[in-house]
This record gives structure tokens, sequence and C-alpha cells, in this order.
């Protein structure tokens, strides 16, 4: 069987069930497991989102949605010469995948007309049904029902422990920042079974944009930025700008350290075998007592609200190693000078000012 892919999700299905020597051709997102990153890509962008802010991804992709434009591309050509016998895609979210309308452009032209096979999962329960649809779309049912048996397993082995949690504290999931918007479909279920509770969420349906004010009044106790389409290092560069939201200061989650940044593409965004993974990460999030992260180290991060000594301004400082200011270097007697601030770290502007005076340099303490 030739299999086509435009869908991470599926991809990482297909690599589960041990087809990925089936799969000739991939999206442009499809990253995980690495070695299908060898495939051929039959999809592009057609926004340059690497260049772009949040708020304008969001107000171009609203845009192309209401006027009926693409924002993505098939490369019909390419899809003709791998000719495939089965193509796996998703009709959940328009900002994620081809358009019907490119999606049918593109069968048109191809001879024999491959099967296709749409995925809408909304929750947990239709995660696991597209892996066992997947399964019989590609004669690998044995494996598939092996594989959502261990998945199952695994979500209730988390759901008996974190029910035994004393509290469960609040929790908003935020899919996005500039403007902020709350989790939907899978995320909210995910966040019950891991012990916590989140008002703002839109369980089994579209994540929609919320009033900061919303949650500010909502008053997290533990915050994850996981901003769909990320990865950790994107996230952790975008959450920098949430100091400067009104009030950011005084939510609880900010006061207790339990503001994190995950990587959403890996553990949240894509509905496939990790978000097993993504849930075994909530469960520690909200209830670090009860469960260890044994995952990957870079799986999320914590992100220290501080406030600068030198301008008095809040800001993000992640803990060592990996803080943005290790390896700046200041002027001779300029950690003297900047005192106590410097110790407990400046603002990037502050430390960058305090770097550029032109004096013999000495590396930070």
């Amino acid at each position: 069987m030739r299999i086509v892919s435009l869908l991470p999700a599926a991809t990482e299905i297909l690599a589960g069930l041990g087809a990925i020597d089936d799969l000739v051709g991939i999206s442009h997102e499809c990253a995980y497991p690495p070695e299908v990153t060898a495939k051929p890509a039959v999809m592009r962008r057609v926004l340059d989102v690497d260049v772009m802010s949040q708020a304008e991804i969001d107000a171009e992709v609203t845009r192309r949605l209401h006027a009926g434009e693409p924002i993505y591309e098939l490369d019909i050509p390419h899809l003709q010469a791998l000719a495939p016998d089965l193509m796996i895609t998703q009709d959940l979210c328009e900002v994620c995948a081809a358009s019907p309308k490119d999606l049918a452009a593109a069968l048109s032209v191809l001879q024999p007309e491959p099967r296709v096979l749409q995925l809408t999962p909304r929750s947990l329960a239709d995660v696991l049904e597209n892996v066992t649809e997947v399964g019989e779309a590609t004669g690998r049912a044995p494996q598939a029902a092996a594989l959502v048996a261990a998945m199952k397993q695994r979500m209730a082995a988390v759901a008996e422990r974190a029910a035994r949690a004393t509290s469960r504290p609040r929790v908003f999931c935020m899919e996005w920042l500039d403007p902020p918007y709350c989790s939907g479909h899978w995320v909210p279920e995910m966040v019950e079974l891991a012990g916590g509770q989140d008002a703002l969420s839109r369980k089994g349906t579209d994540s929609v944009r919320v009033p900061w004010a919303a949650v500010r009044d909502w008053a997290p106790e533990v915050l994850v930025v996981m901003p769909c389409g990320y990865d950790l290092a994107a996230t952790e560069t975008l959450a920098a700008a949430l100091p400067a939201l009104p009030g950011w200061a005084d939510l609880p989650a900010v006061r207790a350290g339990r503001v994190f940044a995950a990587d959403a593409n890996a553990y949240f965004a894509c509905p496939g075998p990790r978000v097993v993974d993504g849930l075994a990460l909530l469960a520690h999030l909200i209830h670090p007592e009860l469960f260890d992260w044994t995952g990957p180290p870079r799986a999320f991060a914590a992100l220290r609200t501080k406030t600068c000594g030198g301008c008095g301004q809040s800001f993000l400082c992640r803990p060592a190693p990996g803080c943005w200011c290790e390896g700046v270097e200041l002027p001779a007697g300029a950690a003297e000078r900047l005192g106590r601030a410097y110790a407990d770290c400046l603002c990037p502007q502050c430390l960058g000012a305090a770097a550029k005076a032109p004096q013999l340099t000495q590396p930070r303490a």
C-alpha cells in the first residue's frame, strides 16, 4: 500500500502501527518520528509564519478563512507521481489542513483515485477510534488494537492516581497567546483526567479567543502555555511577552511559580499516540506530589516571573541551565555597581544596556 499522510497525527499513528515503510508522502508539518522527515512533503503553507507575529497570523488566517482563500497548497504533480492508494487527512480544523476544495482538485486528477480517510477527533475516545480506523484502512487491525489497549491502560493509570489528589487546582491551558485562546477538543478532558479543572476550556469543540479579563477572574493556579503549532523553544520565545498583560504578576500561578511552557506540537496539538504522554505531563505539572515526569527533559520549561531591579518591570526568566542571560558579558565592575539587583537577575533590556558600556568585559558569575 502507498500512503500519503496530510496530518502529523496520522503519521504518528502509522509509525505506531509499523507502517512507515508504506508512507510515500507527508505534509510539511509531519516531523515525528524523525525518520519520516526523509519522506517527500506534498503540502506547504501559503503563509510565511516564521516572520509573522501571533497577532498577524491570527488576523491573516481569519481573513483567508472568511474570503475562502487557501492556507495550504497541495503539490498535485508530486501527488500524481506518488500515485497513493490511501490519503489520510482531517476535516476537524480548517486552520490545520488542506481545504476540501483543494483536496477535491487533487483527487480529480489522481488516477486511479485513492481512498481518502478523514479523521475528526474531538475527544480522547475519538483519538483512540482514529487509531482503530487507520489500522483497519491499512490492514493492521491487530496492531491498532494493541496500541489502543496500551494507550487506554496508561490513561486509566493516570486517572486513577489523580483521583487520590486532595485538591483540583484551577488550570488554564493557553493554546494561543496573542490574542489569548483557551484550550479545546481533547485537551480539557486531559486536564480533568490529570486532576485539574479549567472552566475556560471548551471540551469537544474548537478553542476560541477569551478576554484576558476572564483569565484574571479565573485566577489559574497552574498556567500551561501550549500554542498550537509551536515547539518548546518557540513557545519560550513567545511567552516573553506575557508579563506585559494586565494583572499578570497577581495571578496565583505566577506568584507560586507554576507557569510552564510546553511542547504543544509533541504532546497536545497532535491527536496521536503521544497525547498519552501529554496526559502524563499535565498530571506532573498539576500534581507534582503524585506524578514524576520521566519523559524528555525539554518537554516543558518552568517560566519564572521576576521583577527587574533596574527598571522595576516584570519579566520571564528560566532557571539554569538554559537561562537567556547565561554567557552575557558585562563591563569590568558592572556586576559590583549593579549589586544585589544583578544577583537576582535583570530584564533583558537593562542587562543588555549594561553590557554595552565601553569597558573591559568580564563574564557573568
